[in-house]
């Protein structure tokens, strides 16, 4: 339990938020403008369920309409409050700044445990707390735009975009409502595993600079980095599953509600992941030690540490002892405004939630502009990029046949070479440029400016600076 003098979440947002422009050259007037919440709604609303009516509790802030539509998660969790949403509304305006995704902030929440329903009694729940948000224009394809968070997925994104279109059945536009959604509901390719290629596309980036990895005293590539994972649900799970199967790492560490796994030999994550589907936790996990006191795992060595879970995981409790010299936020707040404080004392090598997870709302952008345009990405230029790419490759054939056994094409060559990029491979170069050139206007900052001692600051001066440029525009 976190001592009384550790700062809320909303609070750690708030501190960080006032460290980045302290150094900056605001108008008192419109720091003030971007700092606040523009509004937030509290709904209750009653579902007859199990014989009797069952009254919820649910919210949709609006942090900043700098740009509209406003956009971020819904998340269902009996823990679900105004201050809570309120911060993660205002992270979401900073991070949708920092890569460039036109949208407000906003964020929603449902205070509810949804392991405690069944599916139609959670789709019931789901189409009422939409019908109340969607009659206030809290749900709107140019106004708020909703996705997945933590406790909802593409199955409660179908039904809000389904409810949605019932309540406004001339809408060309309804499935830009929400994103989040499956394919099949006109959803995109990769929206799913978006947010943990995100993660690995930021690792990935910042491997790329060798200063950078100096200050967290890292040397060489992603392989054969040591990785302990905290939350092994979307985020997580995608996260290690990427980092282990394509860029070498050992995932020595999972730690989930129930305890944590540890094998300083790696884990199968793909087998961890099953074993919790199929169990609901990682107990009684064979080819590694359990412990029932998971944040322990926490503060074991390790080259990255992954929280992907809850916020104020790492707090002013258990800093100290955390050895990773290299955090990257796969969750939202992980890493509370006093934890913080002493891990850059420490030396340690944050990575902001703001943009360690922006993978999720970056193609949630592409996923609503895909909507909006009413085609699927690559329909239009698949087959001509393959053809394009054949007189290539007839060139290269016929320079085969003339040197013979002096030249030729590598076995897979022509095959690779003629494949036109589908909408997954579109999706994932977007997102792959999206966080390289984030990272790199961060580290511009980090690097230039002798004031910003960490990217958690840089983040915010580049996000804020973007937001004030807005409001600027718009005559403010």
């Amino acid at each position: 339990m976190a001592p009384k003098t550790e700062p809320s979440f909303r609070e750690s947002v708030d501190l960080m938020f006032n460290r980045a422009v302290a150094l900056m050259d605001l108008p008192p007037g419109l720091e003030e403008k971007i700092r606040v919440c523009n509004a937030t709604y509290t709904v209750r609303f009653g579902v007859r369920l199990r014989g009797q009516i069952q009254t919820f509790t649910g919210y949709r802030s609006v942090h900043s309409e700098h740009m509209e539509p406003v956009k971020g998660g819904i998340r269902y969790a009996p823990s679900v409050h105004q201050d809570e949403v309120e911060a993660l509304a205002a992270l979401m305006t900073y991070k949708c700044a920092l890569v460039e995704a036109p949208f407000g902030g906003s964020k929603g929440g449902l205070r509810i445990d949804p392991r405690q329903y069944d599916e139609y009694e959670l789709e019931q729940i789901t189409r009422r707390f939409a019908y109340e948000l969607a009659k206030r224009d809290l749900i709107h394809p140019s106004q708020n735009v909703p996705a997945p968070d933590m406790g909802t997925g593409e199955r409660e994104m179908a039904w809000i975009a389904d409810q949605y279109a019932r309540m406004n059945t001339t809408d060309i536009n309804a499935r830009a409502c929400v994103t989040g959604k499956p394919l099949n509901a006109g959803g995109i390719a990769g929206r799913v595993e978006a947010t943990g290629r995100g993660v690995q596309y930021a690792l990935r980036e910042f491997f790329r600079h060798p200063e950078d990895m100096a200050k967290a005293g890292l040397t060489g590539s992603l392989d054969g980095k040591r990785v302990i994972v905290q939350g092994l649900g979307n985020v997580g799970y995608h996260a290690a599953k990427f980092l282990a199967e394509e860029d070498g790492a050992i995932i020595t560490g999972i730690i989930e509600r129930d305890g944590a796994l540890f094998n300083p030999q790696g884990l199968d994550v793909e087998a961890v992941h099953n074993w919790i589907k199929g169990r609901g936790g990682v107990t009684g996990f064979p080819d590694a030690a359990h412990t029932a006191e998971g944040a322990a795992v926490l503060e074991e060595e390790c080259d990255i540490l992954i929280p992907a879970a809850l916020e104020g995981v790492i707090n002013l409790n258990n800093a100290e002892r955390i050895k990773a010299p290299l955090i990257i936020e796969a969750a939202n707040g992980p890493v509370t405004a006093g934890a913080d404080d002493v891990l850059r004392a420490k030396g340690t090598v944050i990575v902001p939630d703001m943009y360690a997870n922006a993978g999720g709302v970056t193609v949630s952008y592409f996923e609503w502009v895909k909507n909006l345009s009413h085609i699927r990405f690559g329909r239009m230029q698949r087959r001509q990029e393959e053809a394009r790419h054949q007189l290539v490759v007839d060139e290269l054939e016929r320079l085969d046949r003339y040197l013979g056994d002096a030249w030729s094409m590598s076995p897979d060559f022509k095959k690779r070479y003629l494949r036109g990029a589908d909408e997954l491979e579109l999706v994932r170069s977007g997102l792959d440029d999206t966080m390289r050139i984030a990272y790199q206007s961060m580290r511009d900052v980090w690097h230039e400016r002798e004031d910003v001692e960490d990217l958690r600051t840089a983040a915010y001066l580049v996000a804020i600076g973007k937001v004030a440029a807005s409001y600027r525009a718009k005559g403010l």
